[in-house]
């Protein structure tokens, strides 16, 4: 099973990850990788550098611009992991977490086969 896991740390900041940090992360990514779990992962900029897109009736488009004020839901970063199980997925989120410290972890189950076979 294939799942995208997002990670929302619940600030936002432009201040850049420690060198000690960076280290640490390199490190859980490689174990990830090691254990054949880690399809694909990277963190995203702040979101004063994006912009959300919404269609709304009668096929308008708003876009709004960066930064977004509710940070809760902003995504930092996002991994694609396959397991054997959810349960699997919420410990590698929960290994996650504890790295980073703060924050939640929203999983979702992918489809089995992927869109651009």
């Amino acid at each position: 099973m294939r799942f995208m896991m997002l990670y929302k740390p619940g600030v936002e900041s432009d201040t850049p990850p420690t060198p000690e940090h960076m280290a640490e992360m390199g490190s859980y990514i490689q174990k990830m990788a090691q254990r054949g779990v880690l399809l694909a992962t990277d963190g995203l900029q702040s979101s004063k550098t994006g912009a959300r897109v919404q269609i709304k009736k009668g096929g308008k488009f708003t876009v709004t611009d960066g930064p977004f004020t509710e940070a809760k839901e902003l995504v930092a970063g996002f991994a694609i992991v396959q397991v054997a199980t959810k349960d699997e997925a919420i410990e590698l989120a929960k290994e996650f977490l504890t790295l980073v410290g703060q924050g939640e972890s929203e999983i979702r189950q992918m489809h089995d086969a992927p869109a651009l076979a």
